[in-house]
C-alpha cells in the first residue's frame, strides 16, 4: 500500500513540475478550459434565475369556474369548501353574480341595456390561482373541477403557460448542446496538450519501456497532468462565473429599480461548484487517457 501511494505521489509531483516548467502554456490551457466551462455554467445560472422569476413574478396561473344559473347558496358553499381543501389551489376569490353584473354595468358602458334585463344572466364564479403553472397540472385541475356538482363551465387559458414551458425546455436543450460541444472541446484541448508532452518525452518513454516500465507507470503522470489541468480549469470557471454574476447584478439592480422589483442572480452553490470541479477534472483526465492510450497502442512492441 505504501508503494502504491508513493507511485501516485510521484506521478502527481511529475505532473505539477511539468506545469511549473511551462507556466505560460499552462496558464493559457487553464484559461481556455475555464472559459469553455464558464459559458454553460453561467447560462445555467441565468436560466435557473429566469425560471424562478417566471414562476414567482409571472402572471399567476388562473382557472375561472362558472356555476350553473340554478346553483343555490349551498352549491356555491360546497364548491368553496372543496377549493379551500384542494392541494393544488393557492388561493381563490368568489365573484357573486350581483357583483359580476355590477362590474359589467360599469365597465362595458351599457348600463341602459343591463338595467333593462328582467333577471341576472350571469352566474356565480370563482377565480382560482393555482399553485403550479405546469400546463398538464392545470389541465388536470380543470377536468377535475368540471365534474363537480352545479359547475357549468371551467375556463383555462393555458397558452401562456405552455409557451413558457416550451421556452424553458428549448433553453435547457440548447444549454445541453452547448455543454456537450464545449465538453468535447475540453477533451480535444487536453488530448493535444498531452500529445505535445508525449512527443517531447518520447525518448524517455522508450527507455522506460526497455527497462521494464509498465503501461500504468508510463500513463500515470500524464493522467495526473490532465486531471490537474481540469481541476484548475474548473476553479477558473467557478471564479469567472462568480465575477460575471457580481458584475451583472450591478446592472440588474438598476434595471429592477425601474420596475420597482428586486432581481439578483445567485452565485453557484458549493454543490454546483463541486460538481463543476469533478466534471472538469474527469473530462481532462479522460482526454489525457485517450491520448496516452493511443500512443501506447501505436508504439507497442511487436
Amino acid at each position: 500500500m505504501k508503494s502504491w501511494f508513493t507511485q501516485h505521489a510521484r506521478g502527481l509531483g511529475a505532473a505539477l513540475m511539468r506545469l511549473v516548467r511551462s507556466p505560460v502554456a499552462s496558464a493559457l490551457n487553464v484559461a481556455v478550459i475555464g472559459i469553455a466551462l464558464a459559458l454553460p455554467a453561467g447560462l445555467y445560472v441565468i436560466l435557473g434565475a429566469l425560471q424562478d422569476l417566471a414562476h414567482t413574478r409571472g402572471a399567476a396561473p388562473q382557472v375561472s369556474v362558472y356555476m350553473a344559473l340554478d346553483a343555490g347558496h349551498d352549491d356555491v358553499a360546497s364548491v368553496r369548501d372543496r377549493l379551500k381543501q384542494h392541494p393544488r389551489v393557492e388561493r381563490f376569490r368568489i365573484v357573486p353574480r350581483e357583483e359580476a353584473l355590477r362590474e359589467l354595468r360599469m365597465s362595458a358602458g351599457i348600463a341602459d341595456v343591463v338595467d333593462s334585463l328582467q333577471h341576472n344572466p350571469l352566474p356565480d364564479a370563482f377565480i382560482i390561482d393555482a399553485r403550479e403553472s405546469n400546463p398538464d397540472i392545470l389541465e388536470a385541475l380543470r377536468e377535475e373541477i368540471r365534474k363537480w356538482p352545479k359547475v357549468a363551465h371551467v375556463q383555462l387559458d393555458s397558452d401562456w403557460a405552455r409557451r413558457l414551458d416550451a421556452l424553458l425546455r428549448a433553453g435547457k436543450f440548447a444549454l445541453l448542446l452547448l455543454a456537450a460541444s464545449l465538453a468535447f472541446g475540453m477533451v480535444a484541448i487536453t488530448f493535444n496538450t498531452i500529445r505535445l508532452q508525449i512527443l517531447t518525452q518520447r525518448d524517455e518513454i522508450e527507455i522506460s519501456r526497455l527497462i521494464g516500465a509498465t503501461d500504468a507507470f508510463i500513463r500515470r503522470p500524464f493522467l495526473y497532468h490532465g486531471a490537474v489541468l481540469g481541476a484548475a480549469g474548473g476553479l477558473a470557471a467557478w471564479t469567472l462565473v462568480g465575477l460575471g454574476i457580481h458584475v451583472l447584478n450591478h446592472g440588474l439592480a438598476e434595471l429592477a429599480q425601474l420596475y420597482s422589483a428586486t432581481f439578483r442572480l445567485q452565485p453557484p452553490t458549493p454543490e454546483d461548484g463541486g460538481s463543476l470541479l469533478l466534471f472538469s477534472t474527469w473530462l481532462s483526465w479522460f482526454g489525457a487517457w485517450l491520448c496516452v492510450q493511443q500512443h501506447l497502442v501505436q508504439t507497442e512492441p511487436a
